[in-house]
């Protein structure tokens, strides 16, 4: 919820920037080009330091086993992006592209007194912030709707269906994690094909991080 509330919140700031920055190429006013400069650098030094620091936990380790009865949870190790720690992320690097778009805008609008350069660069800046908004919405809001994810559903048939002698009768395929997806298998087939077996034919998709089987 906070990676989505964050993506939201850069979104409305990133139109409300390019909003403000088409009223102010449609009527140029003047700028401190030097004090502006020195700000934007200071900026992006700031910026530079944060990605830094917030990259080294970019990542971590997601590790989970435990079993009851036909229930079975795969142990994973691996490493995958917090989708938290990514909102905090794209915040910093957005604000290093506009610094970077803001000291080339305001070297070249000094020297060469071009004013409509300095909006003009920001509202390029703001597009690409949006788009990296509606991305990190998207990812974040599929892990909230338990959105189902149609790849690997087939991937988990395929593996269960393949011998011919199982079918499935209920199958839901949902994200946990970024590279970590929960699964609920229900299968109708011979009871010489036990959940033990069901289990079996699913460790190679590793994608798997907790796995509930129903045999009938």
């Amino acid at each position: 919820m906070a990676g989505f509330a964050s993506a939201l919140v850069l979104g409305l700031i990133a139109l409300g920037i390019a909003a403000e920055l088409v009223g102010r190429l449609l009527e140029p006013q003047e700028v401190a080009f030097g004090q502006a400069t020195l700000v934007a650098i200071l900026g992006l030094v700031v910026n530079i330091v944060s990605a830094l620091l917030l990259s080294g936990g970019h990542h971590h380790h997601h590790h989970h086993e435990h079993g009851h009865h036909d229930h079975d949870h795969h142990k994973v190790e691996a490493r995958h992006q917090d989708n938290n720690l990514r909102s905090a992320y794209v915040h910093v690097l957005a604000d290093a592209l506009t610094s970077v778009l803001a000291i080339i805008a305001l070297v070249a609008g000094g020297n060469l007194h071009w004013v409509w350069l300095d909006p003009a660069m920001g509202i390029v800046g703001s597009i690409v912030i949006a788009r990296w908004s509606f991305s990190l919405m998207r990812d974040t809001a599929a892990v909230l709707l338990d959105t189902t994810d149609l790849h690997l559903e087939a991937e988990v048939r395929e593996h269960i269906e393949a011998p011919g002698d199982v079918k499935i009768t209920d199958l839901h395929v949902w994200r946990v994690g970024p590279e970590a997806h929960a699964a609920i298998v229900s299968v109708t087939g011979p009871a010489t094909v036990d959940c033990a077996a069901i289990r079996s034919r699913l460790a190679p998709v590793h994608e798997l991080a907790h796995v509930t089987v129903e045999c009938r």
